[in-house]
């Protein structure tokens, strides 16, 4: 922290002024709370996407915590260490949506009958590895039943990255 800012860009390093917006990125490793990535500008935050190999990424735009929020924050970081939280800031909105123009990923009430029910699974290499396995014939409507094996599956490892505090479904998320 300086008298011009509360944090810098961790791209070019100029300060971030106090109460002011700032950019962070969307994903889940660039904000780590004991170094969490912050920028001065779209542009800044655009630089260090290829440098961190995003596939899908957007910058939110938030507003830096006042002085006294922050200078309050890094008092109750000193009466409890373990914790290292960083100041609060305020989510404003998201923009910079990259690949396909997704909104980032949330869990709000969402319709059932509103959500694709396409097959999720490739019938043919099903249908290979069922032969290949076995020597049976694979029935066509085992791929509706698979699908919505795995919409469940989905569902439960979205919650538990949504619990994580992660916007990331990983491969640890499926496990029971």
């Amino acid at each position: 922290m300086s008298e011009n800012g509360w944090r810098v860009c961790s791209t070019c390093r100029k300060p971030l002024p106090f109460a002011e917006g700032y950019w962070a990125c969307s994903v889940s490793t660039c904000n780590r709370k004991k170094m969490p990535y912050t920028f001065c500008s779209v542009e800044c935050w655009d630089a260090h996407v290829p440098m961190m190999r995003h596939r899908d990424a957007w910058a939110e735009e938030r507003t830096a915590p006042t002085r006294e929020e922050h200078l309050r924050a890094l008092a109750d970081e000193q009466d409890d260490p373990g914790e290292g939280q960083a100041p609060a800031t305020r989510e404003r909105r998201i923009v910079g949506v990259g690949s396909g123009g997704k909104e980032p990923t949330r869990l709000p009430a969402v319709d059932e009958a509103t959500l694709p029910r396409d097959v999720l699974i490739v019938a043919s290499k099903l249908k290979q590895y069922v032969r290949a396995r076995s020597g049976m014939n694979t029935s066509d409507s085992v791929m509706d039943a698979l699908s919505d094996i795995v919409r469940a599956s989905c569902d439960a490892a979205i919650r538990r990255a949504a619990q994580d505090g992660r916007k990331t479904v990983m491969d640890r998320d499926f496990d029971d």
